[in-house]
């Protein structure tokens, strides 16, 4: 995910004036607020079903596998095994999968090869949700102050969104109860943004979330459409915190509120908290204004202490294995679980 504040803020509006198709920053939200109670009422009216159990170490294990092909950059050797793999695994656990390749030009110019791939169970109902995250990992660990221009290991940035969502592709491919269309999407060269040691303007931020990019102008199906959007990034790390992304709430509250609610009622409030971040330039925001489909972020993001960001290990080395926690793996995996089940 992109870089934090001062730097790149800009106005959101110049942002969403500009874009053609490159992206991922973010801007300063005016306050950090708790969030209205828009859909309380309605849900207390609703009986609750019981999702399926979500299995943190299986998460794990997904991760782990991703970290084991080594970084996942475009144009790689490990980026195309990765991907393969992924295709394989989707294909393991039931779903239709439809690979969607392209290619982007980065903040330097390079042409990168990407493949965005996509999941889909049920593909005949029309009524359908979308889960995405982005399988690529930082090319660079330009936050770091040691081999700042090697890859990173993406563990959290771009691996947990993963594992989780393979997790419940497992879930959704040995279910026979839940009639919902679910499409899961990875998205790929999400972080290949321009680095904190390049020359940055207004444009900077069209530099990150390319194949979200990509696939605003060319969907997987003609006419797709769902519901709603989650978006998994960054959530797996110990001691995460899940605020109320500022994006999301402009473009999706009451997705927002679904899940904030469900993970209340799950026992998970401590991870899941009220406050609002800035607006992120991520995976969410081209997904909702160009696809048309409001969609949420759960993603860490810390405005409780200083400095507010994504923790001291993002775009660092120190994002690997070590910093996962399965306890956050399960809050996260069991909410958007009880979020779907309850739709």
């Amino acid at each position: 995910m992109g870089t934090k504040l001062n730097p790149r803020a800009f106005a959101m509006a110049a942002l969403i004036a500009s874009i053609t198709g490159i992206g991922c920053g973010e801007k300063e939200s005016k306050s950090y607020r708790p969030a209205g109670e828009t859909d309380a009422a309605a849900a207390a009216t609703i009986e609750h079903v019981d999702a399926p159990s979500f299995n943190a170490d299986s998460a794990y294990a997904f991760i782990a596998e991703q970290v084991a092909f080594g970084p996942r950059v475009p144009n790689t050797p490990s980026h195309v095994a990765c991907g393969d793999w992924l295709v394989a695994e989707l294909e393991r656990h039931g779903a239709d999968v439809i690979e969607q390749p392209g290619r982007v030009r980065a903040y330097d110019g390079n042409i990168l090869n990407m493949r965005n791939i996509i999941g889909q169970y049920r593909p005949d109902n029309p009524e359908r949700i979308m889960l995405f995250a982005h399988w690529d990992t930082r090319p660079f660990a330009d936050k770091d102050t040691l081999r700042i221009r090697e890859p990173i290991d993406g563990a959290n940035d771009g691996g947990s969104g993963v594992g989780v969502l393979l997790e419940i592709a497992r879930i959704l491919g040995a279910d026979t109860t839940l009639d919902l269309g679910i499409d899961i999407l990875f998205f790929d060269a999400e972080d290949y943004g321009t680095p904190e040691w390049a020359e940055r303007n207004q444009n900077s931020a069209l530099t990150w979330c390319l194949g979200s990019q990509f696939w605003t102008r060319q969907p997987h199906r003609i006419g797709y459409n769902a519901k709603y959007g989650i978006l998994l990034d960054m959530v797996g790390a110990e001691g995460a915190v899940f605020n109320r992304e500022g994006t999301s709430m402009n473009y999706a509250p009451s997705v927002v509120q679904r899940l904030w609610s469900s993970a209340e009622q799950l026992g998970y409030s401590h991870y899941f908290q009220s406050a609002v971040t800035p607006e992120t330039i991520d995976d969410n925001l081209f997904v909702s204004e160009f696809g048309g489909i409001p969609s949420a972020n759960i993603v860490h993001y810390q405005v409780q202490v200083l400095p507010m960001g994504y923790g001291p290990f993002h775009h660092t080395h120190a994002d690997n294995l070590d910093i996962i926690s399965t306890e956050t793996l399960q809050a996260v995996g069991a909410t958007v679980l009880d979020v779907v089940w309850n739709d």
